[in-house]
């Protein structure tokens, strides 16, 4: 009998890629968050919020159960999870909603079943992962346009307009490590010229931009083919929906992998989000102290000689360069009572480690200052080291 070759395990394959990515300064570890935050997404605050807490604790006394018991095909489809899912439309001014259990969840759900391999879509080159392996998943052919760039959109759409069965354009409204805006109503003018439609990603607008925090989409009176909106940022909760028409709900509850197999949620996860939808669109105050934090910071940085990128809004990328001054420099302001991260490839372009700087409603200027003292106290050849 032949001799098979030896095997090698993957224990070991998983060893050597591991060691692999310390070598390159890109291991990720698992570390508690600890003194002032400046990487949280609980824009609002609303985590902290007792009226939040108050709300969930009310619904958990007054279920009858603490599990949902199946999928929503099945019988875990409580009747809270239909209201919440109407009120939700009608905050994002969409015919219908359908909720997901978590954004990641939303985003491959609806791109991996909504195209096919006789589709095109064009995807800003900044997508978040969730978004991209969507696509990979629908097989649809994928055209990657420049960050932003509204002539390399339309030159690829142009290129490619004799192609594709159906045509979708899928960009974030808020993008995740740049916090800059996607130009909408532009994208919106070239996809009605070219024969695409739109599919818009709010996860960082979500309560935060637009009406009553409904989002850009809602801001620029523009109607995408998809809204997803999630619920784990600003929110505070957990979960995300998709928003759209009637037709299209109905599609993903017969067609969205990620929905059909997924036990519910309990039902005092449907009443979570519907207390921390009803506080958020009364957060005005809080919004706009949001903004001045944001744009406080970005000065305070720009003076200090730092690249922060062109994005106005609450996330700030302070722009470092190699994946090692990104860890040094997060160590650092971590020792000194600052909660940030350093962000290295694959999340963010090869050369551009940075901390992802995302502010709360419950910072104010004091903290500001606070760290921009720390960080000017840091040599600039550490910044950059």
């Amino acid at each position: 009998m032949q001799e098979l070759p030896a095997r090698r395990s993957l224990s070991h394959r998983m060893e050597s890629r591991l060691a692999d990515l310390a070598r390159q300064a890109q291991l990720r570890k698992l570390c508690p968050s600890q003194g002032i935050n400046l990487s949280s997404n609980d824009y609002l605050g609303l985590a902290e919020d007792p009226r939040l807490k108050a709300g969930l604790l009310d619904a958990v006394e007054s279920c009858t159960k603490t599990g949902s018991t199946g999928s929503r095909l099945m019988n875990g489809d409580d009747p809270a999870w239909n209201e919440l899912e109407e009120e939700f439309a009608i905050f994002t001014g969409c015919e219908a909603s359908l909720f997901f259990n978590s954004g990641y969840a939303a985003n491959v759900g609806l791109l991996s079943v909504l195209l096919g391999q006789d589709d095109l879509v064009f995807s800003d080159a900044l997508n978040h992962a969730s978004i991209i392996d969507g696509i990979r998943l629908s097989r649809a052919k994928k055209v990657i346009y420049e960050h932003t760039d509204l002539n390399s959109l339309e030159h690829l759409l142009r290129q490619h307009r004799n192609h594709g069965h159906a045509c979708v354009i899928v960009t974030e409204s808020i993008f995740s490590m740049d916090g800059d805006r996607a130009p909408l109503p532009e994208i919106f003018q070239l996809a009605s010229c070219y024969g695409a439609e739109v599919i818009i990603d709010e996860a960082h607008a979500t309560g935060v931009c637009g009406p009553q925090g409904s989002g850009l989409a809602k801001e620029s009176g523009l109607e995408p083919l998809a809204v997803i909106h999630t619920c784990g940022k600003a929110l505070a909760s957990m979960g995300a929906f998709v928003c759209g028409s009637k037709t299209l709900r109905r599609f993903l509850i017969n067609h969205a992998r990620s929905f059909i197999f997924s036990t519910a949620l309990p039902r005092y996860c449907a009443e979570q989000v519907k207390v921390a939808l009803r506080l958020a669109m009364n957060m005005e105050d809080e919004r706009h102290h949001l903004g001045a934090l944001a744009a406080s910071l970005k000065n305070r940085l720009s003076e200090l000689g730092h690249s922060c990128g062109p994005g106005t809004s609450h996330i700030i990328p302070l722009i470092v360069g190699s994946n090692a001054a990104a860890i040094h420099l997060a160590d650092m302001l971590n020792r000194q009572g600052f909660s940030v991260y350093a962000v290295r490839p694959p999340s963010v372009p090869a050369g551009s480690a940075r901390l992802r700087l995302s502010l709360t409603a419950r910072l104010d200027l004091s903290d500001i200052e606070q760290f921009i003292n720390i960080l000017s106290s840091i040599p600039v050849t550490q910044h950059h080291a």
